[in-house]
């Protein structure tokens, strides 16, 4: 019981100093490539785009790799190289002279990005019945405070140094590593581990969700939303950029009360209209809401609307509810659901 406590720690100290990591070079990466390519806001969407669908198509492949390889060797050995990879990728960003290492840089953190599967098998392999929903909420919660230091610590330091957030998000992965090679326990005894098969491997093995219908059409939702907030993440500092002539420090901030708003609405608003509402009204209205904000963010001609338009999207987070009926009706497809968002 002490290990799995430990283990659980380890788990949230490590997920919240990679999403702090994550965030810090959200405000700032999108500065770099223009700064690398020499180009416009609009041809530097383009190339931003790019890099996203690149990390993307990573989490996509190398998602149900990893997991497999985590069956076969266990769960530590993969979440300390992802570890170690993520700092080198952070390491690249930080001394990028041109694209061609930031696409390198991008292709590196997709990978080692992928192993998100593996943090969550490791938290399934050390929670009982009882606790297992605490456990996914304290992740929850942690991603939420990772999302609001990450960005704001990224536009304050990017205020001071473009290149300062890769180097400070490269100090965080490699101390993580260093402390998880000295601490995680391994969670999945040898007596329960599975040849590695790379049927389960291949990211095409999705197709197998048809014979789970809901979990199938849950998976088509993630696919549309990811694909709907990804094209907003792409765009979202170099627009603000060119439209309200936001720099790197008023982004972080803005990026920030989006985590702050994430974590009052999963935090307290959910467990308060879910209950009411139901699960299946309650992502209608979530998605009904990500719908219309999309737009307002389209509509705004004053840098305090798009803040205005943050607080009215939280509640769009309602969709997220989805997480809720897939767990409840299809654990056997949770790895699969989990590889669609790599789409």
């Amino acid at each position: 019981m002490r290990q799995h406590r430990a283990g659980m720690a380890f788990i949230l100290i490590t997920l919240l100093l990679d999403v702090i990591g994550l965030g810090l070079i959200i405000p700032i990466l999108p500065r770099l490539v223009i700064d690398l390519t020499s180009s416009g806001a609009a041809q530097a969407a383009f190339t931003y785009g790019f890099l996203v669908a690149v990390y993307a198509l990573m989490q996509f492949i190398f998602a149900p790799v990893l997991g497999s390889l985590s069956d076969r060797f266990g769960r530590r050995p993969v979440i300390l190289i992802a570890l170690l990879g993520l700092g080198i990728n952070y390491l690249l960003l930080a001394l990028a002279p041109n694209l061609t290492w930031l696409i390198v840089a991008r292709v590196i953190s997709g990978v080692m990005g992928a192993s998100i599967t593996t943090v969550n098998a490791y938290i399934a392999d050390i929670s009982t019945p009882q606790n297992r929903a605490q456990n996914f909420g304290l992740v929850g919660a942690t991603f939420g405070l990772g999302f609001i230091l990450g960005p704001a610590l990224g536009g304050i330091l990017g205020a001071i140094s473009p290149r300062l957030p890769f180097y400070a998000a490269a100090t965080l992965a490699l101390l993580n590593w260093l402390y998880g090679l000295l601490i995680l326990p391994e969670s999945l005894p040898p007596d329960k581990r599975r040849p590695f098969s790379w049927h389960k491997a291949n990211p095409l093995s999705l197709l197998q969700l048809r014979i789970y219908p809901i979990v199938a059409g849950l998976a088509v939702a993630f696919v549309l939303l990811g694909l709907a907030q990804r094209g907003l993440e792409s765009v979202w500092v170099l627009y603000t950029t060119y439209r309200f002539g936001w720099l790197e420090l008023q982004n972080g901030l803005a990026l920030a009360l989006v985590g702050v708003m994430a974590v009052l609405v999963q935090g307290f608003l959910l467990r308060l209209i879910i209950p009411r509402l139901g699960e299946r009204r309650a992502v209608l209205l979530g998605l009904t809401i990500s719908t219309v904000a999309f737009l307002l963010y389209g509509l705004a001609y004053q840098g305090w609307m798009m803040l205005a338009v943050i607080v009215f999207t939280a509640l769009g987070v309602l969709r997220t509810s989805c997480d809720l009926c897939a767990g409840r009706r299809m654990c056997a497809g949770r790895r699969m659901l989990q590889s669609s968002r790599g789409w």
